[in-house]
């Protein structure tokens, strides 16, 4: 450790190696240098309790070594187990991810998409609230964005991992629709009338095609929230006989309604999830909903992630597809329904 009482630099450490300050500085990137050079200014940079400027490698590189990750509502436990998972995959010797909830708030997610812009950010994943709001252009010339979910039709993104949700509505409201139901309510997160999520167009246009009467009723992802708007549905004169919850999260609070009101899934009520939380299959019945494969999402995104840093090239979008999982909370309506 010096013992001056400032701050060790790379000057320091070449002087205690004999190298060269350039070479000093690609051996603690391990960038350059044999395994026997860089494990010695390892040594060095440990013995002077030397620590990276972050500030002045972000000005030396053009780099932060930050990325963002915007989610729409971490109430949501399907985007819970996403954070965590880019958390895990983006962490690496120079590179870490900031974790960021926007509560459901699609005004807050695009102010805290420009606070990352103004801290630097590598890059920034979100999963955003408004797809279509015109602000996302702005902040897609000032970083690289990658969107997962929905695409930014007034932005330029870096690249899109999109869910194939024309399929997965398609195939929920077709399953209802086969099991007799003609009344179904869509629970979607959106909390603003003024914002239709592309998700909600697409339930809206598969419902007229089916004949079904379909209604988007405004859901929060919390279970106290969820169960009360749940509640609401079930006791009002135009209580469907089949509730597609646009996450399990959601479909949590229907069972709990369900319980206080004494409506039986599924012979009283069918309801479908969309994002197969695992405790979905201890609920009772278990819940059928569909499954993304998260692995494979977190994968593609990380991938993505680093070309956008490395290259600053745009990549081609993808398409995420679901699976239906049957476990047995879909019947045929009841007979006076």
């Amino acid at each position: 450790m010096s013992g001056t009482g400032r701050r060790p630099t790379l000057k320091d450490i070449a002087a205690e190696t004999g190298l060269s300050m350039a070479a000093v500085s690609y051996a603690l990137r391990g960038l350059q240098g044999t395994a026997e050079t860089q494990q010695r200014v390892q040594d060095a940079a440990e013995r002077l309790g030397y620590q990276a400027d972050p500030v002045a490698r972000a000005l030396a590189s053009g780099r932060s070594g930050s990325v963002g990750v915007l989610c729409a509502s971490l109430e949501d436990l399907w985007q819970q187990r996403l954070a965590a998972a880019l958390g895990r995959e983006l962490l690496a010797p120079d590179r870490n991810a900031w974790i960021i909830d926007s509560a459901g708030d699609a005004d807050r997610q695009l102010q805290l998409a420009q606070h990352l812009v103004d801290h630097r950010a590598d890059a920034i994943v979100v999963i955003p609230i408004d797809p279509a709001a015109k602000s996302w252009a702005k902040i897609a010339q000032q970083a690289p964005v990658i969107a997962i979910g929905d695409a930014l039709p007034a932005a330029k993104a870096k690249s899109e991992v999109l869910f194939d949700n024309e399929s997965g509505v398609s195939t929920a409201l077709r399953r209802l629709a086969d099991a007799g139901h003609r009344t179904v309510a869509v629970l979607s997160p959106s909390r603003r009338v003024e914002i239709e999520s592309p998700v909600e167009e697409i339930a809206l246009r598969i419902a007229a095609g089916l004949k079904l009467k379909v209604r988007i009723i405004p859901c929060p992802h919390d279970l106290g929230g969820a169960t009360e708007v749940a509640r609401e549905l079930l006791t009002s004169k135009q209580r469907p006989t089949g509730i597609l919850a646009l996450a399990d999260s959601m479909a949590f609070g229907v069972y709990a309604a369900c319980r206080e009101l004494d409506i039986r899934i599924p012979e009283d009520l069918s309801l479908l999830g969309y994002d197969d939380q695992p405790m979905s299959q201890l609920l009772t019945p278990p819940l059928s909903t569909f499954h993304w494969p998260l692995d494979d999402l977190v994968a593609d995104v990380v991938a993505r992630v680093t070309s956008a840093v490395d290259t600053n090239r745009r990549v081609r979008r993808t398409t995420v597809e679901p699976t239906l999982i049957e476990r047995g909370s879909v019947a045929a309506p009841p007979a006076r329904a």
